[in-house]
């Protein structure tokens, strides 16, 4: 096989905040329906169906005096220390969020400059040739990120690229929502890097679909259920959870698939599954019906390593993180080693789906 060139993870890093928020957390939260109507349940049994349906027993906030781009930066030096890389050589610094620099009791939008360029500022880079820009795509913002730079790379226009995803979503999640209870804070980054080969490795093969027609508006900003005194203007994310549910269910395991077919990997071959930490029993799910559609294959015990009943969901951070944790071995009982197939899948606002295989 002739030489060919890849897209190569070298370097990885994360930034998980120290601010530990526990279930107990909210057993005062005064929650209600989208008409403002409280439930009947005590907060007690609220909170207890919650951890039953999403395994979230805790999630992480950001401190008070950090912004998004201060999580992105953390995660992106901790990124290229691993890497080896020098800064000043990267060709791009892709950032992917959903609610732009968010400041503690500011929920204004504020995307100008990009996250990117803010980063590219805190890394001190002199370099006018390091592109730096944002990217929204919902929670699957990190992975298309991640499919953007191998394209670059492919194209010979990269030879380094720094992606990063960060969001602060405890800054906008309304307090009497109980989906509130879901969201995290975090950043996760990688070094993606052109390597030459004989054999394919890094990146295999990647797919992505939009479905927008009928399920845009399965997660969207809305009015807080209980605004204070009638006249607060603050929008929160919202979400349809159960219709959000179902979509997942229907699309997700077909799109992984659709990429295993394009790489030419069997799912026998696969030795981790790296999804989004959106919910638990739902990732559990979606990975029973990925196995059923290939065949009615038996799901390894350890195939997919999950982290969201600690650390939450942090949107576009969690796939990022989780990779990193597992690369630096702080997650008991899964390595990923040289010549895995791994496949990185998640699914989020708009709705977007994506998945890609690659190999260690």
């Amino acid at each position: 096989m002739s030489e060919k060139t890849y897209s190569v993870i070298c370097g990885t890093g994360k930034y998980i905040p120290t601010k530990i928020i526990s279930n107990e957390a909210f057993l005062n939260n005064h929650f209600t329906d989208a008409s403002g109507k409280a439930f009947s349940e005590p907060n007690v049994e609220i909170i207890e169906k919650f951890e039953q349906i999403t395994t979230i027993r805790q999630r992480r906030y950001a401190d008070d005096n950090m912004t998004t781009s201060d999580l992105g930066w953390l995660a992106a030096e901790d990124a290229l220390k691993s890497s080896g890389v020098e800064r000043e050589n990267l060709d791009y610094i892709i950032f992917a969020h959903n609610f732009g620099e968010l400041r503690n009791g500011n929920m204004g939008v504020d995307i100008l400059p990009s996250l990117a360029a803010r980063v590219k500022k805190k890394l001190n880079i002199v370099n006018p040739n390091t592109i730096a820009y944002d990217l929204p795509f919902g929670c699957p913002g990190w992975l298309q990120a991640m499919i953007q730079a191998d394209y670059y790379v492919k194209s010979g226009d990269a030879h380094n690229v720094l992606v990063i995803g960060a969001d602060i979503l405890s800054r906008i999640s309304d307090p009497h929502d109980r989906d509130s209870m879901i969201y995290a804070d975090g950043a996760g980054a990688t070094l993606l890097a052109s390597q030459k080969s004989n054999t394919p490795i890094g990146i295999l093969a990647h797919k992505t679909r939009s479905d927008t027609l009928e399920h845009s508006e399965m997660l969207f900003m809305g009015n807080s259920y209980l605004p204070e005194n009638g006249t607060k203007e603050s929008i929160y994310l919202k979400m349809y959870g159960k219709k959000l549910y179902q979509y997942a269910l229907n699309y997700v395991p077909g799109a992984i698939q659709a990429c295993l077919h394009k790489s030419g990997v069997s799912l026998s071959e696969i030795k981790k599954v790296l999804i989004h930490q959106a919910n638990g029993k739902m990732d559990d799910a979606i990975l029973n019906r990925l196995y059923k559609l290939e065949g009615n294959l038996s799901v390894p015990i350890d195939v997919m390593p999950m982290t969201i009943s600690w650390l939450g969901n942090s949107s576009v951070a969690t796939v990022p993180t989780l990779l990193d944790l597992i690369l630096k071995k702080e997650l008991d009982a899964h390595q990923i080693e040289k010549g895995d197939k791994i496949i990185f899948a998640s699914v989020g606002a708009g709705m977007n789906i994506n998945a890609m295989v690659y190999q260690a």
